[in-house]
């Protein structure tokens, strides 16, 4: 499932991602219905494709590679992401390898974060 709708920057150690929440996702339906709220693990999983976007975009054979999530620590949730929110999702590079890209990100709503988290990114060969 594609969570972020678009890529608004991209730069050598950095990308920003877009992701127009609305009352429409499947999500809602079971997260809660009286009190819709995006469940934490799709805005690290949002924030997971945008990393990738950045990984992908370093290397010179991308569409023969995947990007698969390898850990995500000190992930933290401030506010809950609700329908009509715009969710802005930066990921900055902070080391990285051959194989493998540590990322660190935030994921806001209305310039307050609302999450937070390290992940580490590892590229993989398409079978």
């Amino acid at each position: 499932m594609l969570l972020v709708d678009r890529i608004e920057e991209l730069e050598p150690e950095r990308v920003v991602g877009i992701k127009n929440v609305t009352v429409n996702e499947p999500f809602f339906d079971g997260h809660f219905p009286e009190y819709p709220v995006m469940p934490g693990v799709l805005v690290v999983e949002a924030m997971a494709q945008v990393a990738g976007v950045l990984v992908l975009s370093q290397i010179p054979d991308r569409h023969n590679k995947l990007v698969l999530l390898a850990s995500v620590e000190q992930a933290k949730f401030r506010k809950p992401v609700r329908p009509g929110d715009q969710l802005r999702i930066e990921m900055k590079l902070a080391k990285r390898k051959a194989t493998v890209a540590k990322m660190f990100g935030t994921a806001c709503v209305n310039g307050a974060v609302v999450a937070e988290a390290e992940m580490l990114c590892k590229l993989a060969d398409r079978e």
